[in-house]
């Protein structure tokens, strides 16, 4: 009998420490989940960013460009 009880003990502890288990992974999967979507937004972000960077760059250039210009004609 004592057997008995003990291996029901067992078995709780056990049934608990499989649904803490899978609370665990679907906590995990979660998090993953969130965080490759934040990974994808800032992948996002940077091409937008560096786009707009070129634009400036690309801009000031010209400006630079158009001074030097009316620099020669003085």
């Amino acid at each position: 009998m004592s057997d008995k009880k003990s291996e029901d003990i067992d078995l709780v502890a056990l049934e608990t420490r499989v649904d803490e288990l899978i609370h665990t992974v679907d906590q995990l999967k979660n998090e993953n989940s969130a965080l490759r979507n934040q990974q994808d937004n800032l992948v996002n972000e940077r091409a937008i960013l560096i786009e707009k960077t070129e634009q400036a760059r690309t801009r000031i250039e010209s400006m630079i460009s158009r001074l030097r210009a009316m620099e020669t004609r003085s």
